[in-house]
């Protein structure tokens, strides 16, 4: 088995693969301060809680946008996992060529989400990434990264109406019933769904229009990307396991 972690801004998903099939996936907050032990401790326990133990795991991987947290990770899966973990960065083998203009600023997350991308769905492909920011990334035909844009995650925008304002609220963020609210919760909810919405479709528009590449398929991920591809037919496919796939892609084309 492989343990795979996608460690994010907000959360730490990780996933167990037997073969090519996700046995279990667990989550845990990033920006928890924790020991190496803890994070030990709290990975076999985790693991047990789906009757997997630490000797069934044969190799791991990590994919991270938080340098912090990577000593005491990386510590606690070598000490209690056993496995010394592949880290997704510079100088390992991805399948994808990075053409940005400088391509280590792109993120750890962003190069696993394309190459599940074109791995499951070939290119040219437009990935969309719906977490803490939110992500839009251009594979071509050949597998060349060739652009990325990022934008506000809903959440993020959510928090700075809350915190930014003296009288709005902490909300659920969910679609409301109408575009045309008539409170103040369903009007931030509004604000919130059908901005993200309308920004995603203008997005995906602009880019097939200056890439000229029209016959794009649109992927979507995260969190809440479900919700935005339910109301939009601009995103062909909603897959939640995509992270976590790209990041079992990596470690076997890096297998010895």
């Amino acid at each position: 088995m492989i343990l795979v972690i996608d460690v994010g801004n907000t959360n730490m998903t990780m996933g167990v693969y037997k073969e090519k099939e996700l046995q279990a996936t667990f989550r845990m907050m990033t920006k928890t301060p924790r020991t190496s032990d803890e994070y030990g401790v709290m990975i076999t326990q985790l693991l047990g809680s789906k009757e997997i133990t630490t000797k069934d795991i044969e190799g791991s991987i990590i994919a991270s946008v938080v340098p912090d947290v990577m000593h005491s990770l990386m510590g606690g899966i070598v000490k209690y996992v056993g496995t010394n973990p592949l880290i997704v960065g510079p100088g390992v083998k991805t399948g994808i060529t990075i053409t940005t203009e400088n391509p280590r600023a792109i993120g750890a997350d962003r190069i696993v989400d394309a190459v599940a991308a074109y791995e499951k769905y070939g290119g040219p492909v437009l990935v969309l990434d719906f977490g803490t920011a939110t992500t839009y990334d251009l594979v071509t035909e050949e597998g060349k990264f060739t652009a990325g844009i990022t934008a506000p995650g809903i959440r993020i925008s959510s928090e700075a109406l809350w915190t930014q304002t003296a009288k709005l609220p902490n909300i659920e963020i969910k679609k409301p019933k109408s575009i045309l609210a008539q409170e103040t919760i369903s009007s931030m909810q509004a604000g919130l769904v059908y901005g993200q919405i309308g920004q995603t479709e203008y997005i995906i528009r602009k880019v097939k229009e200056e890439s000229g590449i029209q016959n794009l398929k649109v992927v979507a991920t995260g969190g809440l990307g479900r919700m935005i591809a339910d109301e939009t037919a601009t995103i062909d496919i909603y897959d939640s396991s995509l992270t976590l796939d790209g990041l079992l892609y990596i470690y076997e084309k890096n297998r010895k």
